[in-house]
């Protein structure tokens, strides 16, 4: 009875001391939309666990899930444009508080437009324009020359400021003679041009790759189900992209040595039939790493239904900002539904929510150029930046607790061994929680609408 005794009080000495050693210090940055906090770095000490009403967070990092690929936003022709309109040493300035991963927010996936999409200030142009009547299925006339006015020198800022930022691309539409419409604006892709798109395509990566700009990826048709007279469409059922990919597309890669991605769909979650229609067809599904979904129409856990039905298909996030402590939530939301990526649409417009050509109406940016040529910042910066800056490439989510839809937090094991906990607070009153993450344990007040990262090593 006195060797159990003993034993007893051994198991008890080891499991308090497992908590009870040196405090240790765990790093919070927050941001708050009173504006108080703004990326502001702050420290918490471990402590040992007790009893409590708080909200508590367990973290298990032996539960794991997908990996990151990067987060970042869009440069589209409005951003390019604008960020060109500063002066050298401002666009520096900004571009580095992007992209640059320590003295910026860190942005390291940018998304590219094959062409030009509705958020732009010169007519609409494809790179293969002709003469109304004409054709040119031989793509003598191609050309990425009206990229070089300055999308293509930003991208290369965007380069030297982060080297390693991969890049997906996504075309509007093909050029207006392979429709049916003969524009860019509306309208399907004719049955006799796919072969012509396809290698249209391919040299639109060819002529990137040769600026030094590798695509990591490609979307077939940014949001396949628009199809509007105004501004750049192109009309694709799931069964026409299916056809595209496996005939055309897929082979066209293969024969050429491309190893650029293939991600389908790029459009909303209320419709997982279009890339079910791809991957149940196994010559067309063998060309194609992913699905690309936008926030538009829909529920986020589609992302998880269609992870379920084919978990060897990657989920990512193409186009969509959110907004403030709420949108803090929602990114939240689409990575624990399987997302391995998450990219906000439009990173700049001017004063007047310019430039912007199409019929969809734009909210206020991210950083905003103002009428005397400076950059705002809004709150959402420093709340991408919450994610952005912490969360790194090849990251694994890891396994913690839910909260709601006003509450709630993820994290993530980062490839250096850290542990990321990324809490969003977007109720109208503070929240008291408590974070239990292996051997640490720690406890924190969180301000209304606010967003909270912990950095645990």
């Amino acid at each position: 009875m006195k060797n159990i005794l003993m034993i007893s009080s051994c198991v008890l000495l080891v499991l308090a001391n497992a908590f009870s050693a040196e405090r240790e210090t765990v790093q919070v940055w927050m941001s708050s939309e009173d504006g108080k906090y703004l990326l502001t770095e702050q420290t918490v000490q471990t402590e040992k666990p007790k009893k409590t009403k708080d909200f508590l967070i367990e973290i298990n990092p032996e539960e794991r899930y997908q990996t990151v690929l990067g987060m970042g936003g869009s440069l589209e022709h409005a951003t390019c444009s604008n960020l060109m309109k500063l002066a050298p040493d401002k666009r520096e300035e900004v571009i580095t508080k992007l992209v640059d991963p320590e003295k910026g927010i860190g942005m390291n996936l940018m998304r590219l437009c094959i062409g030009t999409s509705d958020f732009v200030e010169e007519p609409y142009y494809s790179y293969n324009d002709c003469p109304d009547g004409e054709t040119d299925p031989e793509l003598i006339r191609f050309s990425i020359d009206k990229d070089r006015a300055y999308v293509i020198p930003i991208i290369k800022m965007v380069q030297e400021k982060n080297p390693d930022m991969l890049f997906f691309a996504s075309p509007w539409s093909p050029p207006g003679w392979m429709k049916d419409t003969k524009t860019m604006n509306g309208g399907i892709l004719l049955k006799e041009y796919y072969p012509a798109y396809a290698n249209y395509l391919k040299k639109f990566i060819e002529s990137y790759t040769a600026e030094g700009i590798p695509i990591y990826a490609i979307t077939v048709q940014n949001e396949p189900q628009m199809n509007d007279k105004d501004y750049p469409t192109c009309l694709w059922t799931a069964e026409q992209q299916r056809d595209f990919i496996r005939d055309f597309l897929g082979p066209c890669f293969e024969k050429t040595g491309i190893t650029t991605k293939i991600w389908c769909w790029d459009h909303n979650w209320n419709y997982l039939g279009f890339p079910r229609a791809i991957f149940t067809d196994v010559n067309a599904s063998k060309y194609v790493e992913g699905t690309g979904f936008h926030l538009y129409e829909g529920r986020v856990d589609a992302q998880s239904v269609l992870h379920d039905e084919f978990p060897d298909k990657h989920i990512y996030f193409t186009e969509g900002s959110t907004f403030l402590s709420r949108g803090a939530v929602k990114i939240i939301e689409i990575f624990r539904n399987w997302s391995r990526s998450y990219n906000l649409w439009v990173i700049c417009l001017d004063w007047q929510r310019k430039p912007n050509r199409g019929p969809h109406h734009a909210s206020p940016t991210m950083i905003v150029l103002k009428e005397d040529n400076t950059i705002e910042y809004r709150y959402d910066y420093y709340m991408y930046g919450q994610f952005m800056k912490f969360i790194k490439r090849g990251a694994c989510r890891i396994s913690s607790t839910s909260g709601d839809r006003y509450f709630n937090n993820i994290a993530f094991l980062n490839p250096d061994g850290s542990i990321v906990s990324e809490i969003a607070n977007a109720e109208t009153q503070e929240k008291k929680v408590a974070v239990r993450c292996k051997d640490k344990y720690f406890r924190l007040k969180i301000p209304s609408k606010t967003v909270i990262t912990c950095l645990i090593k």
